[in-house]
């Protein structure tokens, strides 16, 4: 297959936000160029919920771990267990998933390309030429620059033109960077964890179907941690945008609380997080954004596959108007259609963590309230189907009022 002179789109990035766009994008038959940079993994909890799997179309065999029940860990180690009740949350590895996502849009007719972005520029005609350093091709020929080189080489330089660049080169994305005005102004997190062996005599109380979420200081200052299950593996880990808190400690003394210090440490990753979407996702020319790199993840939970996938749908249908139309206006309709659809909710969920996660004793009172079953439901409604729940507004009402009576110390904790 030859590559044309001038691709449709090219996606930078291909992670779920990137490789969903390119997907999308080729099966419209568009001509699509997905760059990626290569062995790196995001630290990610792996939580699929099931709107995703209908939504994306996502096959039972990439699901190692279905978890049936949350449980919520105080301070003071009170535990408030939250069952799922009719369903469960799917639960990936995200070098598999991503990997998956990736030949997915290849087989949709997309074209994979290795390499590290480097930089924009425009030919005379004003066309965008995205250059990067080639590490190689996935059934790729004529990119302008020779492909491969040794391990450990830093690739050829290389170059190729789009009518339409989409930014999905995750947080602190060098895209959003060089093009999107206001993004190097984003706050972020910082998320660590680590890939463990299930150890073969479980530790007492472990269940491989229940995501633990620790609520306590010592383990973040502002976030949570977690033990999550991926099956004969399991995701320890934390976060925060303290830069000077030990994560890398915070997850030692997690995984020697929860017994698994002694288990095998498979493999460790680290990454910035965003902490909210950014205020403009498009240079008004031919470039957008998704994902880590539009800033959506969610507050509160850390939740980011479901919104990157998101967000890299809206941004290929975004682009997509943009190259029937030629209108430039159109790339804001990305920003425009994630923030009505999940906005609110993203609202809801920052405002929570900047009250209840500011010290132990909110964290105590937080996990206090989770005991409550009308806001288990809201809550695993909301999350299963990711949107706020309205059809039943007595229980906001109630819930309303048990939240003021915790706040006011009328409830003991």
């Amino acid at each position: 297959m030859n590559e044309p002179s001038t691709y449709d789109a090219i996606v930078v990035g291909g992670g779920p936000a990137g490789a969903t766009a390119a997907h999308d994008l080729a099966r419209r038959g568009l001509a699509v160029l997905l760059l990626d940079r290569a062995g790196r993994t995001k630290p990610c909890g792996g939580a699929i919920p099931p709107r995703l799997i209908k939504d994306f179309e996502i096959p039972e065999h990439l699901l190692v771990a279905r978890a049936r029940c949350a449980r919520m860990v105080s301070p003071s180690d009170r535990r408030v267990d939250i069952p799922i009740e009719g369903g469960f949350v799917g639960m990936v590895d995200r070098d598999v998933f991503d990997e998956w996502l990736r030949e997915r849009a290849r087989g949709a007719g997309a074209v994979r390309r290795q390499g590290a972005f480097e930089k924009i520029t425009r030919d005379d005609d004003g066309t965008a030429v995205v250059h990067f350093r080639s590490r190689g091709a996935h059934g790729a020929h004529g990119v302008h620059g020779a492909a491969g080189g040794p391990p450990g080489d830093a690739g050829i330089a290389a170059s190729a033109r789009a009518r339409c660049v989409i930014g999905a080169d995750g947080a602190r994305s060098e895209v959003a960077r060089q093009q999107v005005p206001g993004a190097e102004r984003t706050r972020y997190v910082f998320a660590y964890h680590e890939i463990i062996g299930r150890p073969a005599v479980p530790p007492a109380g472990y269940d491989g179907s229940r995501c633990d979420v620790v609520y306590r200081g010592e383990l973040s200052p502002d976030f949570y941690g977690w033990v999550f299950p991926h099956g004969d593996t399991l995701s320890v880990g934390t976060g925060s945008a303290d830069k000077g808190f030990s994560l890398r400690g915070a997850v030692g003394a997690l995984r020697q609380a929860s017994g698994l210090a002694d288990a095998p440490t498979l493999r460790r990753e680290g990454a910035p997080i965003p902490m909210q979407p950014l205020p403009r996702w498009d240079n008004g020319r031919d470039v957008v954004l998704a994902g880590d790199a539009a800033g959506v993840v969610a507050p509160a939970s850390g939740e980011g596959i479901y919104y990157a996938m998101y967000g890299g749908r809206v941004a290929a249908e975004a682009a997509a108007e943009f190259l029937a139309s030629g209108q430039p206006r159109a790339l804001a309709q990305a920003r425009r259609r994630f923030m009505r659809q999940h906005g609110q909710v993203f609202w809801v969920l920052a405002m929570m963590q900047r009250f209840w996660y500011r010290s132990d004793k909110r964290r105590e009172r937080f996990v206090s309230i989770c005991r409550d079953k009308d806001v288990q439901q809201l809550t695993f409604e909301a999350y299963m189907n990711k949107e706020l729940v309205r059809a039943r507004p007595m229980a906001h009402v109630r819930i309303f009022f048990k939240d003021l009576a915790h706040l006011l110390g009328v409830v003991r904790a």
